[in-house]
């Protein structure tokens, strides 16, 4: 039992210190805007034993971390974790924070695993419990970083061509390729609003066209949206017409998405084969069966 007491304290500091590793970047952004605003107040320099235990202890702690990462991990790592966070819509987490999230949760789980086996199995299962939930700690955070990548994709794909149904009706109408970006995000919420609400604030502080698309097509990270980038860049080159090239993409993507659609229906009878197989039959057999065997073994 003082086991397992020591394993819940040990989890929810180590949760603790993830999230603090998590959410550091907002919270360091939100801390600038303060202090920005305060700006020319005077105000009474706390010593170090009056700091809050996040500045004093969580702070250097999370850094230290932060580098060792670093350290440990090449800079093609880094940028790939960059790209996948940035694809499930998680810019508030740095890649150094994931990372080490990552560690610690793997760490916590074999720890606790090898406190749960000594309690209750011993021996072999020691290593065997701190393993299995050492790297189910691990990749955790990987899986639930998929998971929500790959629906905020699903999500994009749905609502792509509505999107450049309207972008087309904008342009037609006369308006900017800007604007006609501003009047979507004004009349779509979802992940491909976020992004396209980003790429419209790219554009305005000075970036050019071609490289804010290019960065669209970076953290979508689905070929509908690639597609569709590299057509604008090519019309804005050649001087074609963006309405019609918008119309020729909505089209497009609307087939893909049909296509994607029936391809899911043909496959849900092979998905729907295995559940059967494994709960539907074996309660058939034994309601039908089950009665003859139970006269069979009166008889015998």
């Amino acid at each position: 039992m003082l086991l397992i007491v020591f394993a819940i304290l040990f989890l929810a500091g180590a949760a603790y210190l993830v999230g603090e590793a998590v959410t550091a970047p907002a919270r360091e952004r939100e801390g600038s805007v303060k202090r920005a605003a305060n700006y020319g107040k005077v105000r009474a320099a706390l010593g170090e034993r009056e700091q809050p235990f996040r500045d004093r202890v969580v702070g250097p702690a999370r850094d230290r971390l932060a580098k060792l990462v670093l350290r440990i991990h090449p800079k093609t790592t880094v940028d790939g974790v960059r790209g996948r966070l940035l694809a499930a819509g998680l810019r508030d987490v740095s890649p150094t924070g994931f990372l080490a999230a990552k560690a610690a949760v793997g760490i916590g789980g074999l720890v606790l695993g090898m406190l749960l086996g000594g309690a209750f199995v011993g021996g072999a299962g020691v290593l065997i419990f701190g393993v299995a939930l050492g790297g189910i700690g691990f990749l955790a955070p990987d899986f639930v970083v998929g998971s929500r990548a790959r629906k905020r994709r699903d999500q994009i794909r749905t609502q792509l061509p509505d999107a450049l149904d309207l972008l087309a009706v904008s342009v037609e109408a006369g308006m900017g390729f800007d604007g006609a970006i501003s009047k979507l995000i004004d009349h779509m919420d979802g992940a491909l609003s976020e992004e396209f609400g980003l790429t419209l604030n790219e554009i305005r502080i000075g970036e050019s066209r071609q490289d804010a698309l290019k960065k669209l097509s970076a953290r979508a990270d689905t070929p509908e949206i690639s597609g569709f980038t590299r057509a604008i860049i090519q019309a804005d080159q050649l001087g074609i017409s963006l309405g019609r090239i918008l119309r020729v993409q909505a089209t497009d993507t609307r087939q893909r998405r049909q296509a994607a659609a029936e391809e899911k229906a043909m496959k849900a009878p092979i998905k729907m084969l295995f559940p059967t197989v494994l709960f539907i039959f074996p309660a058939m057999f034994l309601v039908i069966l089950g009665p003859a065997f139970l006269n069979l073994s009166k008889i015998f």
